[in-house]
């Protein structure tokens, strides 16, 4: 009898312990699956530090490594399976070609694997925008890739990294992020690379689309789209950097009051492939200044007009005869980004209007 009792209280363990562990499947089977997001560091005044908690200027940029950075946001956890890779670690006014070529084809490796739903990049906000702008026109996947920076280092009470690397994983983990593009995420605000830019030295606010309008928010751990570009980028890109080891060298001459040619020739004698003309208003082009750059387009140069205004179309045959001149204009892009273009645009053509079809597409 004792021993039929022993058996009978064993099975009724037994089979609260299978209804317990059916219980927890059922509960772990309900959860919603979480993405695999990576984040890629690159350093910058997300990854800073300075001497006291109120230094929120001159401190040192690109001291904290990206675990550390993911340890310091345990809420991560939460919104998606985070793992990070240390690509550089640099303050990003040193980023440079060679290292915009290493981190896209990074990133297009880690993107065609099946685990990897999306890439976080951690980057100095001073050339963050052309980072993005770059990885816009080369990464191959509509998998969403979002670049995220802050104003303050991390050890400022008032650090903005935190919320920013939080918004970041969050928005590279949701599928409506995929198939837009590259994305900035920077003060609860979506931007797209293409016409984000940093606007402010130091505020917190700094990173606008002026004219053309940011593409959403993200608000109680949600993102909210309400527009998108309209120009080609990602897996509707023609750019293949899959084989490159350089880039054409593209440099950009500041227009001004006064402006000489003496930077302009100095680029030209250091073998610039294509020179963007960051002129005033509607990229105008001074008096003193249109010989050189007839005589660089007449020795092979590419010349781009741009403007340094920040805003609007560059009207083509306006403040220049870009049709007898055989010049290309920049559309909306400002000179940084004009630059980057040509750059990439060079690696398959020479013909101006190839490359001004090019402008207006991308």
């Amino acid at each position: 009898m004792l021993h039929q009792k022993t058996a009978q209280f064993m099975a009724a363990v037994f089979g609260m312990f299978i209804i317990a562990t059916a219980q927890v499947h059922a509960q772990d089977a309900a959860k919603p699956k979480l993405a695999n997001v990576t984040i890629l560091a690159t350093g910058g005044t997300i990854a800073g530090s300075g001497a006291t908690s109120t230094t929120t200027v001159g401190y040192t940029a690109a001291t904290v490594g990206v675990q550390q950075l993911i340890k310091a946001v345990p809420e991560l956890a939460n919104v998606a399976n985070v793992s990070g890779e240390q690509v550089f670690q640099i303050a990003s006014e040193s980023m440079t070609n060679e290292h915009w070529l290493t981190l896209a084809k990074r990133v297009n490796v880690l993107l065609a694997q099946n685990s990897v739903d999306g890439i976080v990049i951690t980057h100095g906000t001073d050339t963050l925008e052309e980072t993005a702008y770059f990885l816009n026109l080369v990464v191959k996947s509509r998998k969403p890739v979002v670049l995220v920076g802050a104003m303050r280092p991390s050890t400022a009470m008032s650090a903005d990294g935190p919320i920013n690397l939080y918004n970041a994983v969050l928005l590279a983990a949701d599928p409506s992020a995929a198939g837009k593009g590259v994305l900035v995420a920077m003060g609860d605000q979506i931007h797209g690379a293409r016409d984000v830019s940093k606007t402010n030295t130091s505020t917190p606010d700094a990173f606008k689309t002026t004219e053309l309008g940011m593409l959403g928010y993200i608000q109680g751990s949600k993102p909210y789209f309400y527009r998108v570009s309209t120009r080609k980028h990602t897996v509707d890109s023609e750019f293949d950097i899959s084989n490159l080891s350089a880039l054409p060298q593209v440099d950009i001459v500041y227009g001004y009051a006064n402006m000489n040619t003496v930077a302009l020739d100095a680029f030209i004698a250091a073998g610039a492939k294509g020179i963007i003309h960051a002129g005033t208003g509607d990229g105008s082009v001074a008096a003193r200044v249109k010989p050189g750059l007839v005589a660089a387009r007449k020795g092979g140069a590419i010349i781009v007009r741009a403007s340094r205004v920040g805003q609007g179309i560059l009207a083509r045959n306006g403040e220049a005869n870009d049709d007898e001149l055989d010049f290309v204009v920049a559309d909306t892009l400002n000179p940084q980004k004009a630059r980057i273009l040509l750059m990439l645009a060079l690696t398959k053509t020479n013909n101006t209007k190839e490359l001004q079809r090019i402008f207006y597409n991308y």
